[in-house]
């Protein structure tokens, strides 16, 4: 609602002004005396007249721009206001008043007190003269009285909101403030603590290494002539590096989370075990093709030998001509094993996956591709190739971390294709494909 009220703004006070202009018009024919008793107006006793009309439309329409320029409004109202009181005849005046009590409240709510303090104490005095001097009923009628009492309450409760609009939005920015600083700490602490942790691990690590620099130093030198005061240096130096790798372990420890999941102790995976990957999801009911296209070995006779078995082709990708950096083989197998993971979940039922791997002098090309029908799984994921799931963003974080490239996106002849491009010895894919 205060947002709407804040969009819409000159709505509202076009709305306050049409509420006025009906409040004063209701008044000017309306006698507060009517037979009904003392106390019970009664309508119909008084007739609008051209100039009633007017300075009621001229006082309300000045509302609207009461926020915008709410001096000049309250100036407006208070000279009709004066104006009404002067061309009065001997009935009671219209209350035309009642638009400068508006226009009052409204600057008293959008300044600071000392300002609405005199403007108020000077639009009292003004209003209140005029209708004591000027009017037509003694300067004690109630009408006079009641203008004096309008005009200051109308003050005072333009301050009390504003003192109460000020107090919430200071709250407001004290919680913000109160946020921000506290983030600020947090940050602020945790970049002490890290450089807590990096000095130990500089401490750890210097002293440690100089003590085992000196200690192989004098292994060194006393090997051939005092073999028995080699072999103490060599044990000072098994002694700093097991102590050295405790101290790390413990500060390096501090880094962790208590729900961070331990280290694993199995070595990482990599293309040597590819095929047991295969077979996993061969077994999960997806046909996977294994291809690993290598120059043909001709004997002497020129028939072409029989291809080398899975795990041998595969062994011979990782390590020939030379070992594969143990990265790129890890990011490849990860490639792999995200795509047939997304085609066994996406691709639909009787869809066939292959798997080719072709190595040259300067990159490892990956590529993994499927005949199904692109669609969710049982109803599950997201659709197949979208790259809204985690599981291609997080490919495409490994292979860009080593400077590689990634192509998905659906066959021409249905299905979807998976395509990575690592580059070996540190070269850029693009530069290799």
């Amino acid at each position: 609602m205060r947002q709407w009220h804040r969009t819409h703004a000159l709505a509202v006070d076009a709305a306050v002004a049409v509420v006025a202009f009906a409040v004063i018009l209701c008044g000017a024919v309306a006698a507060p005396h009517g037979g009904h008793g003392p106390h019970v107006p009664r309508f119909g006793l008084r007739h609008l007249t051209a100039t009633t009309v007017v300075l009621a439309a001229l006082a309300s329409g000045a509302l609207v721009l009461r926020r915008r320029m709410p001096r000049t409004v309250l100036a407006a109202t208070c000279g009709l206001t004066v104006v009404e009181i002067l061309v009065q005849s001997d009935d009671p005046r219209v209350p035309v008043a009642g638009s400068a009590v508006i226009a009052l409240f409204t600057l008293a709510s959008r300044t600071d007190r000392p300002t609405t303090w005199r403007v108020g104490a000077l639009t009292v005095v003004v209003l209140t003269a005029a209708a004591m001097f000027f009017g037509h009923r003694a300067w004690y009628a109630q009408e006079n009285l009641a203008i004096f009492a309008w005009t200051g309450m109308a003050a005072a409760a333009g301050d009390a909101v504003r003192s109460r609009r000020a107090y919430v939005d200071a709250i407001r920015e004290r919680a913000e403030r109160a946020e921000r600083t506290r983030e600020e700490e947090a940050r602020r602490r945790v970049a002490e603590e890290r450089l807590r942790i990096a000095r130990e691990l500089h401490d750890v690590v210097a002293h440690h290494i100089a003590l085992v620099n000196v200690q192989a130093g004098v292994a060194s030198h006393v090997m051939d002539n005092r073999p028995d005061q080699a072999k103490q240096a060599l044990a000072h130096v098994r002694e700093a590096s097991r102590s050295a790798l405790e101290e790390l372990r413990a500060t390096v420890g501090l880094l962790r989370q208590s729900d961070d999941p331990k280290a694993p102790t199995e070595p990482a995976p990599g293309l040597g075990v590819l095929d047991q990957l295969i077979d996993g999801f061969v077994r999960a009911g997806l046909p996977v093709d294994l291809e690993l296209p290598t120059l043909p070995q001709l004997p002497l006779g020129g028939t072409p030998s029989p291809p080398p078995p899975r795990a041998e082709a595969l062994r011979a990708v990782v390590t020939s001509p030379q070992a594969l950096p143990a990265s790129v083989d890890l990011t490849a197998y990860r490639v792999v094993q995200e795509a047939l993971t997304n085609v066994r979940k996406h691709a639909g039922e009787g869809a066939r996956a292959a798997v080719r791997i072709v190595r040259s002098e300067t990159a490892l090309t990956v590529t993994v591709r499927d005949d199904g029908t692109g669609g969710p799984a049982d109803g599950e994921g997201e659709p197949h190739g979208s790259g809204g799931g985690h599981g291609l963003i997080g490919m495409r974080e490994r292979v860009f971390a080593l400077r590689g490239t990634v192509a998905t996106g659906p066959r021409p002849t249905g299905g979807f294709q998976v395509r990575v491009t690592l580059p070996l010895n540190g070269a850029r894919a693009d530069e290799t494909t």
